[in-house]
Formats: C-alpha cells, sequence, structure tokens
C-alpha cells in the first residue's frame, strides 16, 4: 500500500500545472501558445508577468516539496518514491497529454524536503549562474546537477541516484536548449518572445 499510495500522491501533487492555471486565471492567456509552450516560470515570464512567474516558481517549489513531506508523514521511508512521482508528474502530466514542464522548480522543493542543505547549494547555485549569465536553462542544468553531487559531499549517500536520476531527466527536457546554447540562439532571461 504504502508504495502505491507515495506514487500516486505524488504523481498527483506534482501533476498540478500552477503555471498554466495562474496564466488562465489572471487572463495573461494559455501558457502553452506563448513563448516557448512550457507551463514553468520562465516561460511565465514572457508574458510580462513577474508576480505570476514568481509565484509559479514558488508552487512549483511547494508541490514537490509538499509531495516528500506528506508522503514521509503518511509512510514513512517512501519520500524518495513521492520524489520521483511529483518530478514525473511535473514533467508529463497526464491532464496536459504528458506535455509538462522542465522540473528545475519541482527539483528545488523535492531537494529542500529531502536534505536541505543541498537545497541551498541548489539555490545558490541556479539563482547564481541565472543572475550571471541570465540564461535559465543553464543555471536550471547545472543547478540539477549540483544536487546529486552536494548530497555525495554531505555524505548523503541514499539520495545521490534518486536525485542524480532526476538531474538526467532535466537535461533530456533541456536538450533543445542545449542546441540553441550551442548554436548562440538561445533568448536570456528578459527577452521578449517572437
Amino acid at each position: 500500500m504504502a508504495p502505491a499510495g507515495a506514487l500516486l500522491l505524488g504523481y498527483l501533487l506534482g501533476s498540478i500545472p500552477f503555471g498554466l492555471i495562474l496564466t488562465r486565471a489572471f487572463g495573461a492567456g494559455d501558457l502553452r501558445q506563448i513563448g516557448s509552450g512550457n507551463i514553468g516560470a520562465t516561460n511565465v515570464l514572457r508574458t510580462g508577468r513577474k508576480g505570476l512567474a514568481a509565484a509559479t516558481l514558488l508552487l512549483d517549489a511547494a508541490k514537490g516539496f509538499a509531495a516528500v513531506t506528506i508522503v514521509e508523514a503518511l509512510w514513512p521511508g517512501s519520500g524518495v518514491l513521492a520524489a520521483a512521482a511529483a518530478f514525473l508528474g511535473h514533467v508529463y502530466p497526464v491532464w496536459l497529454k504528458f506535455r509538462g514542464g522542465k522540473g528545475v522548480a519541482t527539483m528545488m522543493g523535492i531537494v529542500l524536503a529531502l536534505y536541505w542543505p543541498c537545497a541551498i547549494v541548489y539555490a545558490v547555485v541556479w539563482l547564481g549562474l541565472l543572475a550571471l549569465l541570465r540564461f535559465s536553462s543553464l543555471a536550471g542544468i547545472t543547478a540539477a546537477f549540483s544536487a546529486p553531487l552536494s548530497a555525495t559531499f554531505f555524505s548523503e549517500f541514499d539520495i545521490v541516484l534518486p536525485l542524480l536520476a532526476l538531474a538526467l531527466l532535466v537535461l533530456w527536457k533541456h536538450r533543445e536548449n542545449i542546441e540553441r546554447l550551442l548554436n548562440g540562439t538561445e533568448p536570456k532571461v528578459g527577452a521578449k518572445s517572437a
């Protein structure tokens, strides 16, 4: 019961498309028809609504955190399962024909719930690179890989492989961004969509 419950609850929480819900609720249109078509905070920012982008980022992180925390309270020891399910729910939500976000904010919440010192490293890497280079994709990918690396450094070996798996999925979801980075055509944060 515990594994099934952890997976189901984690997936359902992770699959809530906050970016899409917020942009529709506040009259910013269908997020899937804007910019990259992604449902994450970076694309919400392309609507020009910074408050909605910030809210999307926080809520996407919060659902990852909530999935792990709630499942750990219900079924101790099942948090990693909930983490994986929440992440998959965000990037492959059944409600949106499995076309979701790229997982960076949701992974941040997951890392915070699993071991908060790693989340500090994650946030510093993510926000630091974003401020320095203004490439959301590069900052997000690097932050994702900082999680298993910092977990190794802190000797939290039980979460290293799960976090590495999530980081690899973040990398996979950013494959088009990587191609644009290599071609010099990746837009920087703050650039208006065509």
